[in-house]
């Protein structure tokens, strides 16, 4: 079974930070293209940061840049979103999706909240 399982969000003050985790099962995230995306209560998804699986490649939304890096551990089978210096602009729910690169994810996780407040 194909599956992609988030973990590791929560509540930080600004200024903080939170590591993601998005563990895979039923595949190798090595062969393929791995994101995030994060949805904003009353806003549109937006993708954050994403992995390919032919070079490693890696591409950041500017709001994140500087601030969040994504990574990948092959004998883990699970991506990794570092983020820090968080700002409440940040808060949303975050999902990790999984796709062969050149075409959409057609595989998500369930989400894991991320809440930057003080």
């Amino acid at each position: 079974q194909v599956r992609l399982v988030e973990s590791g969000g929560g509540s930080v003050e600004p200024g903080g930070s939170l590591r993601l985790s998005c563990a895979a099962s039923g595949f190798s995230v090595e062969y393929y293209s791995i994101g995030w995306i994060r949805q904003a209560p009353g806003k549109e998804r937006e993708g954050v940061s994403c992995i390919s699986s032919s070079d490693s490649s890696t591409n950041y939304v500017d709001s994140v840049k500087g601030r969040f890096t994504i990574s990948r551990d092959n004998a883990k089978n699970t991506v990794y979103l570092q983020m820090n210096s968080l700002k409440p602009e940040d808060t949303a729910v975050y999902y990790c999706a999984a796709g062969v690169v050149g075409g959409p994810y057609d595989t998500w996780g369930q989400g894991t909240q991320v809440t930057v407040s003080s």
